[in-house]
C-alpha cells in the first residue's frame, strides 16, 4: 500500500447521494456516508494511520503491473493486476440511488475476479469512524458477516462463501485464492441513524455471486441508460462523456444539488495551508453548469437544480445575512461551520485539515448574476411566488452591487472592488430585465435597466487599465484575474472586442504557462493565505473557450489537446495542476469538468464552423 498515493491515482465511484475514491491500488482511501458531506468512515487519504482504508487487491507483491480503467460509459471502476501467476482484476461499484428521498443505507460492492491463471486476493478493511475520532466496537455474526458499529452508523460487511473474514482487533482481514473463471465480492454496507436502533444487519443475506452479478448488470445499464439523454456527438466525445458521467457522480439525487469536489483538506500546494472542505454546493459552480447541462441534453439535472436554487432564493435565512449565499450543504441548510481537524496530519502532512467551510459567510456578490443566468437558461422560470422571491433579490441588488467583497476566489485577504463581480451584478440585472420582459412578470424594469447600466459605465471606467490594455481583477490594481475569461460568455462584450483582444493578450503574457492558466498573481495581488498555488483547470479550460469565440483556433484546439495530457488515467481532474504536471486540490472538481464540457462544444463548434459544416 502506497502511504499516500498521488492525489490523480483514483477514480471514483458513486451512488448519487454519496461517493467513494479508490486508489490505484485497489485501497479505498475516501469514503463519507450517508452524504457527500458527512463524517467519513475511510479517511487513509487525509490520514494513512488514522484515517481508515479498506483494500482489496492482488497478494503477490511487487510482481503485479496494475492498471485502471472504467467499464465504458459507465461509473463501474476496474483495477486490474497483471501477474506472473494470472491476471485478474477488482470491480468496484454502488449501486445508484436516484430517488428524490434521502437513503440512509448506502452499498459499495466490490468484486475480485480472476481472467486467466490464478492469483491470491488480500482483504484488509480498518474503518475509522467520524473522520477517525470516533472508535468503534466489532461483531463476528453467525453468517460470518462482521458488523462495525461506530456512533451513529454501521458498517456491515459481507462476503461471498469464497471469502472467510478474520477479526484483527478491531479490524478485519481475509486471504483466498481464486482460478481462471472464478469470483468473489464484498459487499460494506452502512447504515445511519439513531444509535438505539442500529446494530441489525443492514446488508440483509449473504450475497451470492449471482445476486452481486445481477447488481453489476442493473448499475451498468443504469450509466447507460442516462447517457441516451446525451445529444453530444462532436469531437473529445470520450472526455466529454467521462466528464458529464463525473458531473452526475456529484450530484446529490434527492435535491438536485452538485457539489464542488468529493473531498476536503487535499492541498493546493503540498506542506501547504490551502486546503478547503469542497463537499458542498457553490451557488456559482452549480449554476455555471446548468447551460453545460442543457447543451448535453441532460434536462431532468438542470432543471433539478434551479428547482433547488428558487427554494434558496424563496427560504431566505442565511448565515450570511445575504439573500444569498456562495454555498450551502447539499440538502439547503446554510450552517457549514469550519474546524480544523488536529488529529488527521493530512494529505502528505498537509495540514491543517478543515472539515466544514468558513467562507460560507463571505460576501460575493457575483452568485446573483450567475443564479440570475441559470434561472434565464429555460422558459420555466417557476410559480409565481418563486418569481416574486427572484425579484425581491434584484430589488435588493440595485441598492448593494455597489460595495467590496471578497470576490470569486474566496481570498482572505480583504474585501475590494473586484471587477468579476460587478460583471455578474450586470449579468443578474440584464437577466432579470429579460425574464420580466420575454414572460410579463412584474418587477421595477427600468430600476433595474438603471442599475444595470451603471455598472457597465463603472466596469468600463474603473475596470479598464490603460496601462495594461485590459481589464483587472480590482478597480485599484493594475492585476489581471482569469475569472474575466468569462466576460464574452456571459454577453458584455463580444468574443472580438478589440479591448476584449487586448485583455486575452495580456493575459497570454501573464497568466498563462504552457497553456496553463493561473487565477491570478498571489505576489502582486495578496489573498491574505501563505504559499503558492498551481495552475487552475477551470482557468485553462475557460482559456480555450475564450481562444476559440475569438477565432483563434489553432491556438485553441492547441491548448486544448494539451490540457486533456493532464487528465489522470481514468479521465479525471482535480483543481490545479501543479510545477511538475501533478494534480492538487480537491478531487475530482466539478468545475473543472463542466469547463472542459464548455471548452469542448465551443470549439468543436467554431471547427465545424470553420470547415464550412455549420451555417
Amino acid at each position: 500500500m502506497n502511504e499516500y498515493p498521488p492525489i490523480a491515482d483514483h477514480g471514483i465511484v458513486g451512488d448519487l447521494q454519496t461517493a467513494a475514491l479508490i486508489a490505484a491500488d485497489g485501497t479505498v482511501d475516501w469514503w463519507c456516508t450517508p452524504r457527500f458531506d458527512s463524517p467519513s468512515v475511510f479517511a487513509s487519504l487525509l490520514d494513512s494511520d488514522r484515517g481508515g482504508s479498506c483494500r482489496l487487491a492482488a497478494d503477490v507483491g511487487n510482481e503485479a503491473s496494475v492498471r485502471q480503467l472504467y467499464l465504458s460509459d459507465t461509473a463501474v471502476l476496474i483495477t486490474r493486476f497483471m501477474a506472473p501467476g494470472g491476471v485478474g482484476e477488482v470491480v468496484d461499484f454502488m449501486p445508484p440511488d436516484p430517488s428524490t428521498t434521502p437513503s440512509s443505507r448506502h452499498r459499495l460492492i466490490r468484486v475480485a475476479r480472476v481472467v486467466r491463471g490464478s492469483l491470491a486476493f488480500e482483504l484488509i478493511c480498518r474503518p475509522r469512524f467520524d473522520y477517525g475520532r470516533a472508535p468503534h466496537d466489532l461483531t463476528h455474526l453467525d453468517d460470518g458477516s462482521v458488523l462495525f458499529r461506530g456512533p451513529g452508523t454501521d458498517l456491515h460487511l459481507q462476503a461471498t462463501s469464497q471469502v472467510a473474514l478474520h477479526p484483527d482487533g478491531t479490524d478485519v482481514s481475509a486471504r483466498f485464492t481464486l482460478n481462471a473463471g472464478e469470483r468473489a465480492a464484498i459487499v460494506l454496507t452502512s447504515e445511519s441513524g439513531d444509535p438505539t436502533t442500529l446494530g441489525g444487519r443492514p446488508g440483509g443475506p449473504i450475497p451470492t455471486t449471482d445476486a452481486v452479478l445481477a447488481e453489476f448488470e442493473a448499475c451498468t445499464g443504469f450509466w447507460l441508460d442516462w447517457l441516451r439523454a446525451s445529444r453530444y456527438r462532436g469531437r473529445w466525445h470520450e472526455m466529454v462523456t467521462r466528464s458529464a458521467i463525473t458531473l452526475k457522480l456529484l450530484t446529490y439525487a434527492p435535491t438536485g444539488a452538485p457539489i464542488a469536489a468529493a473531498t476536503m483538506g487535499l492541498p493546493e500546494q503540498i506542506g501547504g495551508e490551502r486546503n478547503w472542505d469542497y463537499r458542498y454546493t457553490w451557488v456559482r459552480d452549480a449554476s455555471l453548469s446548468v447551460r453545460a447541462l442543457i447543451d448535453l441534453g441532460f434536462t431532468t439535472e438542470a432543471n433539478a437544480f434551479r428547482r433547488w436554487l428558487r427554494d434558496r432564493l424563496d427560504a431566505g435565512g442565511t448565515a450570511s445575512g445575504e439573500p444569498l449565499q456562495i454555498m450551502y450543504r447539499v440538502d439547503g441548510e446554510p450552517h457549514l461551520t469550519e474546524e480544523v481537524l488536529d488529529h488527521l496530519e493530512g494529505y502528505r502532512r498537509s495540514a491543517p485539515v478543515r472539515a466544514g467551510n468558513a467562507a460560507a459567510d463571505q460576501i460575493q456578490l457575483d452568485i446573483y448574476g450567475e443564479a440570475a443566468d441559470a434561472l434565464a437558461q429555460s422558459d420555466d422560470i417557476g410559480a409565481v411566488r418563486g418569481w416574486n422571491a427572484f425579484a425581491r433579490v434584484i430589488d435588493w441588488l440595485v441598492d448593494h452591487w455597489d460595495r467590496p467583497d471578497e470576490g470569486i476566489w474566496e481570498t482572505r485577504g480583504g474585501r475590494q472592488s473586484f471587477t468579476y463581480s460587478r460583471l455578474m451584478s450586470w449579468v443578474a440585472f440584464d437577466r432579470a430585465i429579460r425574464l420580466a420582459t420575454a414572460h410579463s412578470r412584474p418587477g421595477d424594469v427600468d430600476r433595474w435597466q438603471d442599475a444595470r447600466d451603471a455598472v457597465f459605465r463603472q466596469i468600463v471606467e474603473r475596470g479598464w487599465s490603460d496601462k495594461r490594455r485590459a481589464f483587472v481583477q480590482h478597480y485599484d490594481t493594475d492585476v489581471l484575474d482569469a475569472s474575466l475569461l468569462l466576460m464574452p460568455k456571459v454577453g458584455f462584450l463580444t468574443p472580438t472586442d478589440p479591448d476584449w483582444l487586448t485583455t486575452l493578450d495580456a493575459m497570454d503574457s501573464e497568466l498563462v504557462s504552457d497553456s496553463l492558466v493561473y487565477r491570478y498573481d498571489p505576489a502582486a495581488s495578496p489573498d491574505g493565505l501563505r504559499g503558492s498555488e498551481g495552475t487552475f483547470n477551470l482557468c485553462s479550460f475557460l482559456y480555450v473557450e475564450a481562444l476559440a469565440r475569438a477565432g483563434r483556433l489553432h491556438q485553441a484546439r492547441y491548448a486544448f489537446d494539451k490540457m486533456l495530457t493532464y487528465a489522470n488515467h481514468v479521465g479525471l481532474f482535480a483543481e490545479e495542476i501543479g510545477p511538475s504536471g501533478e494534480q492538487l486540490g480537491n478531487f475530482p472538481q466539478a468545475f473543472t469538468h463542466l469547463a472542459l464540457i464548455d471548452a469542448a462544444l465551443a470549439l468543436d463548434e467554431e471547427l465545424d464552423r470553420a470547415e464550412g459544416r455549420t451555417g
